[in-house]
């Protein structure tokens, strides 16, 4: 088919979102390749991304247009049939099967410390903050764990573990403000040798893990911004374990990012190039997975949360970039700004969610009334 048949169908789906072509907007995009059209059409998430990382196209406020775009379900439009593929491989293949347990690590979370002090806060939490009361990102952050274990009701002695570690910075918070031992579990061998250089004599203890081979029993267990990277053949695996190594009277708190349908994958060019193997479960998937294992005790939403979350990551990326463009190419950059962009704009759209959800074994009884302060543990 001629590009034009593509020019004028992407243009006209675009106008349906309030988006023009050159237009005086700053969602709106300026086209510098005319393949972009046909392009996008052809390939929907796999084709915008990589159309912009090539610098066929450009947008002042990306979030600004992917939050157009995702609100008026124009992805949909554009991806049936890419879609339907992905799905199919999700149900066929376990991608999170253990022998590809230390991908995503590997390439995505090895690719430097130094990009990720720039972007992240003070203690390296790669993960939703809280910004109810908060000033600043340092101060979100800090909002997130007092959260999370306050809802946990952390006391002095406790063996905590915590599923997906990342740098340590919750588990060294939770020690040194709660009087806790932490264990923490990662697949990033960069995350482990950073945490071992920050553990600052603290009980933490940051072991590179899948988190299948976990084997002893802890009175708390958390996970933050880990189950992305379960995927729907381990789901029931992963409850089994937090059921099997938390104590009786425990609680385990899942913090996660949460997908508005049910899925079998993510989307192409995020698999591609931010997270591979990953995929968002659904609420129906989540609490069909631990049916008959846990009680489910609190389901805390707070979806916008991230989209602040990624602006201010984005805003400390761009300020850091002439630091870091020397072990960085351009197309990274192109890469790494759209990544961003993009998540901000689906969850400010409500595409997606963020999730703190609290369970227990067997069932509290009594009174309980879970937390939602963020004060001193």
């Amino acid at each position: 088919m001629p590009s034009s048949f593509y020019e004028k169908k992407l243009t006209n789906l675009l106008a349906s979102a309030g988006i023009t072509v050159d237009g005086p907007n700053p969602w709106d995009i300026r086209v510098l390749d005319p393949r972009f059209y046909k392009r996008v059409i052809m390939e929907s998430h796999l084709g915008i991304g990589e159309s912009y990382m090539d610098g066929w196209w450009e947008c002042d406020a990306l979030d600004e247009f992917f939050f157009r775009v995702l609100r008026a379900k124009l992805d949909k439009k554009v991806s049936q049939f890419t879609r339907a593929l992905s799905n199919l491989a999700g149900i066929l293949i376990n991608l999170q099967h253990p022998s590809r347990a230390f991908h995503v690590g590997e390439t995505h979370y090895n690719i430097g410390n130094d990009l990720y002090e720039a972007m992240l806060d003070r203690h390296m939490l790669y993960s939703c903050a809280y910004w109810k009361g908060a000033g600043n990102l340092d101060e979100a952050q800090e909002n997130k764990m007092r959260l999370i274990f306050n809802k946990l009701g952390l006391e002095p002695g406790m063996k905590v573990l915590d599923i997906g570690c990342g740098w340590g910075g919750a588990a060294r918070f939770a020690a040194e403000h709660y009087g806790v031992s932490v264990t923490g579990v990662t697949v990033s061998s960069e995350q482990v040798r950073k945490a071992e250089a920050l553990q600052k004599g603290l009980p933490v203890d940051v072991r590179l893990m899948d988190y299948r081979d976990i084997r002893d029993r802890y009175d708390r267990i958390y996970s933050i911004g880990m189950f992305e990277h379960v995927g729907i053949k381990n789901y029931r695996r992963f409850f089994e374990i937090t059921r099997k190594c938390l104590a009786g009277d425990g609680l385990f708190l899942l913090h996660t990012i949460g997908s508005r349908r049910s899925s079998t994958n993510t989307d192409k060019w995020t698999h591609k190039y931010i997270f591979p193997n990953s995929m968002l479960p659904s609420a129906k998937q989540i609490t069909a997975a631990s049916e008959g294992l846990h009680v489910l005790e609190d389901w805390h939403v707070f979806g916008n949360d991230y989209y602040r979350t990624l602006k201010a990551w984005h805003e400390n990326f761009e300020r850091h970039w002439p630091d870091l463009k020397h072990a960085y190419d351009e197309r990274f950059y192109r890469m790494w700004r759209y990544y961003l962009l993009s998540a901000a704009g689906s969850f400010r759209a409500r595409n997606v969610q963020l999730w703190q959800i609290l369970f227990s074994n067997d069932g509290i009884t009594g009174d309980f009334y879970v937390s939602r302060e963020t004060g001193n543990g």
